[in-house]
């Protein structure tokens, strides 16, 4: 099956995460992604957090499978012209080096224009140009404390918190794989590459959009009417941490099911919708409150909404996580079981998906890692495993017209 990006050629520069994440997801749509890396050590992290001696770790294998890996030494003179030749015949380079490093190893965008008027340099970038902190390095949890994130995240009684979830990393370059599509069908029309750039604040502060409503809303009015503060509690002059509240508008908590006391999973996130106030009466056995005025709206619910969530944790004490979804997603309730890292890697629905997908490894053996969140009818990404350091190279260079003896030669004076 022709894959819809087989043709585009892409000269990743990129290491860690937010990058990796972005070329990825091309190389899984059919781009021939070549990940461009230091000869003896490659990208930091295949020996970061490693679980098997002398093998790729699994922080490297879960953000560069599909691509090929070329070694290359852009110091020297002859890895310079390995580079410029790549340059001419690909139509992407994705780069997350520090600002400048790209001009300083003498390949400016000026530079790039020149040798390939349509090539399009992504970059990731820490804060936007221009920025007063443009010129500081920003790692994942960086980027949520920038972009509002963690001052808006855990609970009012405690610090700010960081997620889990990759929101400065992964979700970057999710954003400038996007921008990069973009502007593949810009240079369609015109013919021209571009520039495309997107900063690690800038795409968790996209995420943090209905904080910034909250806010601005907040500011008019004095109090936010979703979140558990109201209408007891006080409300400062900026979005406050709302705990486990919903974030739509929909009173939302996570609530302890059978067996929390041993297991520090066995919750469930139960939101109170209100067009499903009637089912959630009927399903807990308290049909009096659907026509109770101290119930029947959403805002008449809101100053004793924990005593409702107490009613609701005491249905829920002989019941575990898995078996009240059953029982409230028939009522067509939102809630759903907060699920462990174990239970997603064996959950046999994600497997059939090709959402979480097992793949063979020369060296570190099968593997388990995330497969394409984006679902097509007409095609279904196949994941192939990482490369290894410098594996393609040959290839690569072969592909650029050098031969057997000028690969050896690369070889001996170590541009390669």
């Amino acid at each position: 099956m022709t894959k819809p990006l087989e043709g585009i050629k892409i000269i990743d520069f990129t290491h860690v995460q937010a990058g990796p994440a972005c070329t990825q997801l091309l190389a899984w749509f059919g781009a021939d992604v070549i990940k461009v890396e230091r000869p003896g050590s490659g990208d930091v992290t295949r020996n970061q957090l490693r679980d098997i001696p002398d093998a790729d770790a699994l922080y490297f294998t879960m953000l560069n499978s599909n691509k090929k890996s070329l070694t290359l030494d852009t110091k020297k003179p002859e890895g310079k012209e390995v580079l410029e030749k790549l340059i001419r015949e690909s139509d992407v380079l994705v780069e997350n080096f520090g600002p400048g490093a790209l001009d300083r190893m003498g390949f400016s965008w000026e530079r790039l224009n020149e040798l390939n008027p349509k090539m399009i340099v992504a970059s990731v970038k820490g804060f936007s140009d221009g920025h007063h902190y443009d010129d500081l390095k920003v790692y994942e949890n960086v980027a949520q404390c920038a972009g509002g994130a963690a001052s808006t995240t855990g609970f009012w009684d405690g610090p700010p918190t960081i997620s889990a979830a990759a929101l400065g990393d992964s979700n970057t370059g999710m954003h400038l794989a996007i921008g990069i599509l973009t502007a593949l069908l810009g240079r369609d029309k015109t013919g021209k590459g571009q520039k495309v750039a997107v900063s690690m604040q800038d795409s968790v502060l996209n995420l943090c959009r209905v904080k910034l409503r909250d806010q601005q809303r907040l500011e008019r009015v004095g109090y936010l009417e979703e979140y558990p503060q109201y209408p007891h509690g006080e409300f400062g002059d900026v979005v406050p941490r709302g705990g486990n509240a919903g974030g739509g508008g929909q009173p939302g908590w996570v609530l302890k099911c059978k067996g929390w006391e041993t297991d520090s999973n066995a919750y469930i996130y139960f939101t109170i919708q209100g067009h499903a106030w009637e089912p959630i009466c009927k399903a807990l056995g308290k049909p009096e409150w659907i026509d109770d005025p101290a119930y029947k709206t959403a805002e008449a619910r809101q100053p004793h909404i924990f005593e409702i969530f107490k009613t609701i944790e005491a249905w829920l004490a002989n019941k575990t996580k898995f078996e009240a979804v059953d029982i409230l997603r028939k009522f067509d309730i939102p809630c759903a079981p907060v699920l462990t890292m174990k239970e997603l890697a064996n959950d046999p629905s994600l497997r059939a998906s090709g959402t979480i997908v097992e793949v063979p490894h020369k060296k570190r053996g099968s593997y388990l890692t995330v497969g394409s969140p984006i679902k097509f009818s007409d095609m279904k990404p196949e994941v192939t495993a990482s490369p290894l350091l410098g594996e393609h190279t040959d290839e690569v260079l072969a592909g650029l017209g050098y031969s057997k003896q000028e690969i050896f030669n690369l070889r001996e004076v170590k541009a390669v």
